[in-house]
């Protein structure tokens, strides 16, 4: 019986190598030349410190271009809206969704089965198993969770006949 894995994950080397270009695209900038700003990555959660707030913002847009260079969606990007200020400096902490929150996955499930099609789809852990008789149906799904609308991006693995 023919079934997939729907997951949500970021690999933590593209993390990094988005991270390191991000520092590097940094020492390169005009608009940052005399700054002190830095991009450090620890644990899978990227810290980015400037002098002022815009500058965080200016960061953020900088690393989000990395991170879609190296084909990662950044709607992944789990941040506050303004940078905490501490001292001379203002730092945003950046971390990422992973896994499937409970919420979604049900979501999910309810359109999945709103379309009436003939698979089942059930939640295991932090992803969603979906099986079904015909892969025709499996490729219907995976198009079904493409274009909804549930603020991160997903992944497909273990599609099996």
């Amino acid at each position: 019986m023919p079934s997939l894995d729907i997951v949500s994950e970021v690999d933590s080397a593209e993390i990094l190598n988005a991270t390191n270009n991000a520092a590097r695209e940094l020492t390169t900038r005009f608009d940052f030349r005399g700054v002190d700003a830095t991009i450090t990555v620890t644990n899978d959660v990227v810290t980015l410190k400037a002098e002022a707030d815009f500058q965080c913002q200016q960061l953020l847009d900088i690393f989000a271009t990395q991170l879609v260079n190296r084909k990662i969606d950044p709607t992944v990007m789990e941040y506050d809206k303004e940078a905490l200020h501490s001292g001379k400096t203002f730092s945003l902490n950046v971390s990422f969704k992973q896994g499937i929150a409970a919420d979604v996955s049900k979501k999910m499930i309810k359109i999945i089965k709103e379309k009436k099609l003939k698979v089942q789809a059930q939640v295991q852990g932090d992803e969603v198993r979906v099986t079904g008789k015909k892969r025709d149906e499996l490729q219907t799904v995976m198009a079904l969770v493409r274009e909804a609308d549930l603020g991160q991006p997903f992944q497909f693995k273990n599609f099996r006949d």
